[in-house]
């Protein structure tokens, strides 16, 4: 009998991060097409791209659910990358020149294909 409680309650778990991830590509989704059609530039779509990432992460957290690391770090990412896009357009300039977003890009962006090549399973 405990294992069979044990077993649903895993199920259950694993259903909600289904949910959890299924609602959060779909307001990504949402969102990038809201965003494109109003044309509201990069830095207001990049900043509600993070803040979609962090709203999933805030609701696996308040689901008891592991807080999955990437999601986090992508969030703040692309919140900061929002946010510096609509910092230079007040500015008129880049807050630090020399195109340097493209290249953290670029760095993330090898730093997760490595990660994940190089992960072990458990």
């Amino acid at each position: 009998m405990t294992g069979d409680k044990l077993d649903r309650t895993v199920e259950d778990k694993r259903a909600l991060v289904r949910k959890l991830d299924a609602a959060g590509w779909g307001m990504l989704f949402i969102w990038i097409g809201i965003a494109t059609l109003l044309r509201i530039g990069w830095g207001v779509g990049f900043l509600g791209i993070g803040i979609i990432m962090l709203a999933v992460q805030l609701g696996r957290m308040r689901f008891g659910l592991r807080v999955e690391g990437v999601g986090l770090v992508m969030g703040t990412l692309f919140a900061a990358a929002g946010v510096w896009e609509l910092v230079k357009t007040r500015l008129g300039q880049e807050p630090v020149p020399g195109g340097l977003w493209p290249i953290l890009s670029i760095v993330a962006g090898v730093a997760l294909v490595a990660s994940a090549l190089l992960r072990k399973r458990r």
